[in-house]
């Protein structure tokens, strides 16, 4: 039951991120029904499939968690360290700085990276679903900006100081990703998904 309804989830939340790289799809929804209703409709779907994966994926690791295979224990360490350059790519996708220039598609490079980290370490079936599933989101939307205007560019960017140099905001990318992978390490992965990050 807890891998169907994490299989939900996962469907709702990638299903609304793929209907967003659907340009003309898109352009349709908000012609027809306004783009402020296409927002709402998109982050309600979206945050209503994060809390499904959440609640499918904790029903299955309480009542029905199968096995795959057996990563040996130094992956972990393998993880933890990829996630850390992951968390800063996603960074450097908002702050549009040289490491956007160079990756093109940081924030699709960073959830790559974090998926393929945790694919590592976690050889049952419902992680490989989930990770599996968000990894094969980001190739596919990666694929996707071939045959898209736009670049992807993040809203915040032009809410950032003007003259802010490109050196400033790769050196914020760095700092705010390591200040969330820290807080993510320390707190959100032991309190809430119940797994300690470092230390184990």
């Amino acid at each position: 039951m807890g891998l169907a309804i994490l299989v939900l989830g996962l469907v709702l939340f990638l299903g609304a991120h793929i209907f967003v790289s659907l340009r003309a799809e898109r352009a349709n929804f908000i012609k027809r029904f306004g783009e402020k209703t296409y927002k709402w409709v998109i982050s309600l779907v979206s945050v209503t499939g994060l809390l499904v994966i959440g609640w499918g994926f904790g029903l299955y690791r309480a009542t029905g968690w199968i096995d795959v295979w057996y990563p040996p224990s130094w992956t972990r360490h393998v993880t933890v360290a990829l996630v850390w350059p992951a968390i800063i790519c996603i960074m450097a996708a908002f702050l549009q700085g040289r490491i956007k220039r160079t990756l093109k598609h940081p924030m699709i490079v960073g959830v790559k990276l974090w998926a393929v980290a945790h694919l590592i370490s976690n050889g049952d079936l419902g992680s490989i679903i989930l990770f599996g599933s968000i990894l094969g989101w980001a190739v596919y939307d990666r694929i996707s900006f071939k045959y898209r205007a736009d670049d992807g560019a993040s809203p915040l960017a032009g809410a950032l100081p003007a003259g802010m140099s490109d050196t400033t905001k790769d050196v914020l990318a760095v700092v705010v990703g390591t200040l969330i992978y820290l807080a993510l390490g320390f707190w959100f992965h032991p309190y809430v998904v119940g797994v300690p990050a470092f230390g184990r």
